[in-house]
């Protein structure tokens, strides 16, 4: 029997573009929901898209009709962790309020499951700067808290017979896709190998380290980053494995090792063959000098086997990116 249509919420966006990509390739039918907000349309490399929100109940309720949903894929979020602390409602809202839109009616319309794109920044500082699937969520700012309601709804209405589901909580996404086709677009973005490589190609005058005394070997903090599109080949591992009959699960999604924040930096000098303009700040409230995922449960429910866990793999797909946006080049869909 032939499997269903694919809903991606967010489908525009960086992370939701890449898995887009993905499942075209793998010859799935997707139908992308976005309202361009952060998104861009050029992105979407396979499918159609269908501009809104996903919180519309009225629009939700005509993409399942009009088409054969089997799953959905939520990526459609805020992001901006010191935006919700200064905005909460806005991130309850989005985050939260459409989540819950998108779960009624997709339960409703008797979608079988659900892939969420979750953060850890549910677990807020774990004490020993590790995060397995059993450390405490203990969310700090309301992007975390947002999405961690997202997940106790997931769970909820799953034990209570609705879609089965898996919840992969991102660490640090970087890169972007190695052929050049999409990447990471969106303005103002503050994930710090964008950043770096955006200073390196001079849309930025410099970057900033917040922090320099942590106990970690350099004094910066330490963060787990994922190549996107590894991340991108666990949602397709976690789609394949929900309609195998995969019980619902939430796992981690991260290499399992970090890279200091002068780490990056000195590689994204080492690739681009120049020295950053870099300055050092004060630690920003909040920021755990270290996150990293214990990581060993989504290769063993999934099989998830990444290919691109190379820092300088990651630096140089960013830059490559960066460097077509500063060219204007129209293939990486910027505008000013």
């Amino acid at each position: 029997m032939d499997n269903g249509k694919i809903l991606v919420t967010g489908g525009a966006g960086y992370i939701g573009s890449h898995v887009v990509r993905q499942l075209g390739n793998a010859d799935e039918h997707v139908i992308s929901l976005d309202n361009l907000s952060t998104g861009f349309a050029e992105a979407i490399t396979a499918g159609e898209l269908v501009i809104g929100d996903t919180g519309d109940a009225a629009l939700l309720d005509r993409i399942f009709d009009d088409h054969d949903i089997d799953t959905v894929m939520h990526f459609a979020a805020q992001t901006i962790v010191p935006e919700s602390v200064a905005d909460p409602l806005k991130y309850y809202a989005n985050n939260t309020s459409s989540s819950r839109t998108l779960l009624e009616r997709a339960n409703v319309h008797a979608v079988k499951h659900v892939v969420f794109s979750s953060t850890a920044a549910v677990y807020g500082i774990p004490p020993d700067g590790k995060a397995s699937e059993r450390t405490p969520t203990r969310p700090i700012n309301p992007y975390g808290s947002s999405k961690l309601m997202t997940e106790w709804m997931l769970r909820d209405l799953a034990f209570a017979g609705g879609p089965s589901y898996v919840s992969l909580r991102y660490f640090n996404v970087a890169g972007c896709e190695p052929g050049g086709t999409i990447g990471q677009s969106t303005p103002k973005a503050t994930l710090l190998v964008k950043v770096a490589c955006e200073a390196a190609v001079g849309s930025r005058p410099g970057v900033s380290v917040f922090g320099t005394d942590y106990p970690t070997p350099d004094g910066t903090g330490l963060r787990d980053y994922i190549h996107v599109e590894d991340l991108a080949a666990a949602h397709l591992d976690a789609l394949n494995y929900l309609r195998d009959g995969g019980k619902s699960a939430t796992l981690n999604c991260g290499y399992g090792h970090g890279y200091s924040v002068r780490e990056v930096l000195a590689a994204v000098e080492k690739v681009n063959g120049e020295p950053l303009n870099i300055t050092e700040e004060p630690r920003r409230p909040g920021d755990p000098p270290e996150l990293i995922a214990v990581a060993k449960k989504i290769k063993k429910v999934l099989g998830w086997t990444p290919e691109f866990d190379d820092l300088e793999t990651i630096v140089r797909t960013s830059l490559e990116w960066e460097r077509k946006i500063a060219k204007r080049d129209q293939s990486a869909y910027w505008s000013t």
